[in-house]
């Protein structure tokens, strides 16, 4: 197939530029004639070179003249290219204002799905909305929320069939009351709108964070949980062993179950995960994701773990190795029970010290948080630390062997449990424990946050809040 000339594509005949070339050299050659002819007249003259002199020195100042001028003020923009039909564009509109801008709606703003300008104090939100599947629902949306100065940074959609449920990161004017945003929303055609507070880690892009996510769970297992919440927003995430509870209803199936606000996953440890969020149903969308997420965790297979290990040095001068803990460290788990006095057990489980073996399996399995041992140079447990997954809060527990009390073990175990709860996003760490342990209450204000202190017919419940505290110096032990 020949090529075809750029030219033969348009709709203008083709040009024969010789006979433009020919009309340009005689021209040129007719200047050239005429001022020859000028030059010999003025030189002729009897002031001729005077005058020819003053001829150049005005075409030389005209020239400067239209230099100066054309710095100083600057050309005005060209014209936008024709976007007509004949130019193969969309017509634009005849106002001025770009094309699909909403009449009386900055360009700017549309361009920005709104945002509040200058240093305007702002804050981000979260909502989610349902709205009709059809063209146009969203751009009523944008536009809503554009005219009342709220910048939309990011969304997903989760199609439901006729509907859609719209799920926005907002930047809205800090004066800005929640329900306004609800109502906003309500006038644009959605339905059934929630709303929550965000923070800076909502504004990681979403393939990114599942990827985190993904990677962290691949590492440790003891992540699944929190990875599950994460993914899914504020929810509770319980690990139900097969038949360990009467309510706990049919196991479920090997692809799991979306149940509206409760979401039913196989274990791969056994038994069962139950996802629950009250205020706010799951979507199939946010189903396949948390069913991708275990099944990530099942074909792994085996318990994982960290590795890493931290020194810590007690003032008397023994040097100790603290690092995490799970099922396999049940053995020397118990043999540290062994070593303990009943009274030190008693403290610790709040029951008979007889009782003490029957909660280490519980307490060391990842699914419901994470443990620290501290290790001995002959590679004895003299201590252990516990996180308990709890919501937003957590549990800490610390038990210490007799000979190893009063070295500040306690309070190094807690202070690296309070960080992995703040980097877990807990609002709040707590301990159980009895009036009397003042061991435990010391390592509590040891921590440096504000406390709550609640106590019931002996037991004494210490909340330290973790949300306006800065971090901890201590490592978090990997």
């Amino acid at each position: 197939m020949p090529v075809r000339d750029a030219g033969a594509m348009t709709d203008t005949p083709r040009q024969h530029h010789w006979r433009r070339d020919l009309i340009e050299l005689a021209a040129l050659f007719t200047a050239v004639t005429i001022a020859d002819t000028l030059a010999k007249t003025v030189v002729n003259a009897p002031d001729g070179p005077v005058t020819l002199l003053v001829c150049a020195l005005v075409l030389a100042a005209t020239a400067g003249l239209h230099t100066w001028w054309a710095r100083r003020h600057t050309h005005a923009p060209p014209a936008p290219p024709d976007t007509g039909p004949g130019a193969g564009g969309a017509p634009g509109p005849a106002d001025g204002t770009e094309a699909g801008e909403p009449d009386g709606a900055p360009a700017a703003d549309a361009r920005a799905a709104g945002g509040a300008e200058g240093d305007v104090p702002t804050a981000l939100w979260r909502m989610r909305t349902t709205v009709r599947e059809e063209p146009g629902s969203l751009a009523r949306m944008c536009t809503a929320l554009a005219r009342h100065g709220v910048d939309i940074l990011t969304l997903q959609t989760h199609p439901l069939g006729a509907s859609t449920v719209d799920e926005f990161l907002l930047r809205a004017p800090a004066a800005m009351e929640p329900g306004t945003l609800a109502r906003l929303a309500a006038e644009a055609g959605g339905s059934d709108t929630w709303t929550e507070r965000a923070d800076a880690h909502d504004l990681v892009d979403t393939p990114a964070r599942v990827l985190g996510l993904a990677t962290r769970a691949a590492l440790d297992s003891a992540e699944l949980p929190l990875a599950l919440r994460q993914l899914l927003g504020r929810c509770t995430v319980r690990s139900v062993p097969g038949g360990a509870s009467p309510d706990a209803g049919e196991p479920a199936s090997g692809e799991g179950e979306l149940d509206g606000t409760v979401l039913r996953l196989p274990d791969p440890a056994g038994g069962e995960i139950v996802v629950e969020r009250p205020q706010l149903p799951f979507t199939p969308t946010e189903f396949a994701r948390a069913r991708a997420l275990v099944e990530l965790d099942t074909r792994l297979g085996r318990q994982r773990m960290p590795r890493g290990r931290d020194e810590l040095r007690l003032p008397r001068g023994e040097s100790l190795t603290v690092r995490r803990a799970d099922a396999a460290d049940l053995d020397a788990a118990r043999a540290m029970h062994a070593r303990c006095s009943r009274r030190t057990l008693s403290l610790r489980y709040h029951g008979p010290s007889r009782d003490a073996d029957r909660y280490l399996n519980h307490l060391l399995s990842p699914r419901f948080g994470r443990t620290l041992a501290v290790e001995s140079a002959s590679g004895d447990l003299v201590a252990l630390g516990h996180l308990l997954w709890d919501g937003d809060e957590s549990e800490a527990a610390l038990l210490v062997e007799d000979a190893w009390q009063r070295h500040g073990i306690g309070a190094d175990l807690l202070r690296r449990l309070t960080r992995m709860a703040r980097d877990a996003r807990c609002e709040s760490v707590y301990a159980v424990t009895q009036a009397g342990n003042t061991g435990m209450v010391a390592a509590m204000r040891g921590l440096g946050l504000p406390l709550d202190y609640q106590i019931e017919e002996g037991t004494l419940v210490v909340t330290a809040r973790l949300t306006a505290a800065g971090q901890p110096p201590l490592p978090q032990c990997r």
